[in-house]
Order: C-alpha cells, then sequence, then structure tokens
C-alpha cells in the first residue's frame, strides 16, 4: 500500500490550446506531505496545471514531475494522485454508490468507513443518480471520493461549488482531521480564500500562466504590512518600496505595501507613530492580481 506523501516540481512548464497559453515557464515546487493553496484570478492557469500533474494532459513544452516521474500516461504516478475536480469525477448517470464502488476498487489506500462516515454527515442519499444530485450535492460526492480515496498526492480543484456554508465547514474539519491523522500530499486550489486559508502550509498564487508568489504560507502573509498615519510621515518611511495600493484621506495616508524577511520597517514605523497592521492572504492575493491587470483568457 502506497503512503508515502509526493512531491511535485515543474521546471519551464508551458501549455497552449491554439494562440491561448494557458502556463507559461513555470518554475515551481509543491512539497511533499504539505497542504498547498493553489490561488489564482479565473484564467490564472490553476486548471490547466492541475491537469497535468494529474496526467491528463501533455505538456506543450518544459517539464512537470510527479515523485520524480513524468505523469503523463504514467499508470505508477496516476494510481498514487486523485484530482478531483468541480464537476465531482462521477458517473452522472448511475447511483453514486457506484461511483463509491469504483473508487473503492480504484485506489488500494481507500477507507470505506471514512467513506460512509462521510455520506453520513453529508446526507447524500448514494442510490440517487449522481445526474439528479444538486450541483452541492455532487461537490459532496467529490469531497468524499477526495478524501476516502487517501491518495498520496490529492488534489482538490474548487470543489467546494455549491456547497452550503455548513457542508464547506464539514468538509474542512474532515479533511484536517483525516490529513493529521493519514498525512500525504493535498493541493487545494479555491476562490474561498478567507475560508480555506487557515489549512495552507504553502501558498502559490498563479498570474496569467506565472508563478506570482510561492512559498510558506506564513513568509507570504508577512509580505504585506499596511501603513496609516500622517501621509509626511509614512511617506518618509516608504523610500523606494514597492507600493501595492495607496490611499489618502485628507492629511492621513493608508499604504499596503511589500516587505521581505528581516524587514525592519514595521519597527521603524510604530517608533514613527504610525499604526501598522498585517495583511491577510485573501486581501494580499486581491493587491498583487489587480495590480498585475491579468485578465481570464481560459479558464480558472
Amino acid at each position: 500500500m502506497t503512503t508515502a506523501p509526493i512531491a511535485v516540481a515543474t521546471h519551464g512548464l508551458t501549455k497552449r490550446y491554439g494562440a491561448t497559453t494557458a502556463l507559461e515557464g513555470l518554475d515551481l515546487e509543491i512539497r511533499a506531505g504539505a497542504i498547498t493553496g493553489l490561488l489564482g484570478r479565473n484564467g490564472a492557469g490553476k486548471s490547466t496545471l492541475l491537469q497535468l500533474v494529474a496526467g491528463f494532459e501533455r505538456p506543450t513544452s518544459g517539464h512537470v514531475l510527479v515523485d520524480g516521474e513524468d505523469p503523463f500516461d504514467n499508470a505508477l504516478t496516476m494510481a498514487g494522485t486523485q484530482l478531483v475536480r468541480e464537476g465531482g469525477d462521477t458517473f452522472t448517470s448511475e447511483p453514486v454508490k457506484d461511483t463509491l464502488e469504483w473508487y473503492r476498487d480504484l485506489r488500494e489506500n481507500w477507507d470505506a468507513d471514512l467513506a460512509a462516515s462521510l455520506v453520513d454527515a453529508f446526507q447524500v442519499d448514494t442510490s440517487q443518480k449522481v445526474e439528479n444530485l444538486s450541483r452541492g450535492q455532487t461537490s459532496m460526492v467529490g469531497a468524499i471520493v477526495g478524501l476516502a480515496a487517501r491518495a498520496p498526492l490529492t488534489i482538490f480543484d474548487e470543489t467546494y461549488i455549491g456547497m452550503d456554508a455548513p457542508n464547506r465547514e464539514t468538509f474542512y474539519e474532515a479533511l484536517l482531521t483525516d490529513y493529521a491523522a493519514h498525512p500525504r500530499t493535498i493541493v487545494i486550489s479555491s476562490h474561498l480564500i478567507s475560508e480555506v486559508e487557515r489549512m495552507f502550509e504553502e501558498v502559490v498564487i498563479l498570474d496569467a500562466g506565472r508563478v506570482l508568489v510561492a512559498g510558506d504560507a506564513d513568509d507570504v502573509r508577512s509580505r504585506g504590512l499596511t501603513l496609516t498615519g500622517r501621509a509626511a510621515d509614512v511617506e518618509r518611511l516608504l523610500g523606494a518600496r514597492d507600493v501595492l495600493t495607496r490611499r489618502e484621506l485628507g492629511p492621513t495616508s493608508q499604504v499596503t505595501v511589500l516587505t521581505s524577511p528581516g524587514d525592519d520597517l514595521p519597527a521603524r514605523a510604530r517608533d514613527a507613530g504610525l499604526e501598522v497592521d498585517g495583511v491577510g492572504l485573501q486581501d494580499l492575493f486581491v493587491h498583487l492580481t489587480r495590480r498585475s491587470g491579468s485578465t481570464a483568457k481560459d479558464e480558472s
């Protein structure tokens, strides 16, 4: 039974669909045994990247390596990878129980007890055909598959779509509980950043098919800093720093800037009597991607 978490790496990874470039020159490492948040605006290339990692597509150029191997049409890496997309990857014209039984036979780490408990928690009627389920219920089936499969590399691509808040919370709690008991590499692509960022140990932000930010989640969060105070005092401290946003409130300025590890700006700002606040991951994401001016190109 394969249980060791799987690492992912890309080198110069490029994927084009005709005249559209979904990914361009992507160099990236996803740490084995961590929960990584994959963030990006619509069209940033997230789903394209995840399909390449899962071995569903071949790169136009460059390389993607899963556990050191090319995943495309690779039975070994695909056996250890579970990608759950928005639609849940189910047999739509068959009862839910048939989908669960198929994954039970396919995934060597499948936990039937966990699947059954999640069916109860989500109140899914497994006798119903998937095509007769609501969007949220279909997403719940996908969440059950992704968690119960316990694949060494588990990928959730917007799996929560359609779930109401209580069911999303049930999914998050089940994921964290099972991850603690059975560590594996988990990648979560999500637009609900404020809800899921507490789970992230690593963060990757894609923008227009390129890596905008990647690293330890706490380090990424610490890159953003908001200073509020007298405009003259704020400007004196900024120097040539990278400013994300700026607001002028009469004689008061509020500026969000990027910092680097070991930067003494917070201490100097407090000494100058400025108000110093951190920037949440969602706000930092918004500031960074808005400034980059990325636009939707192909898919999420």
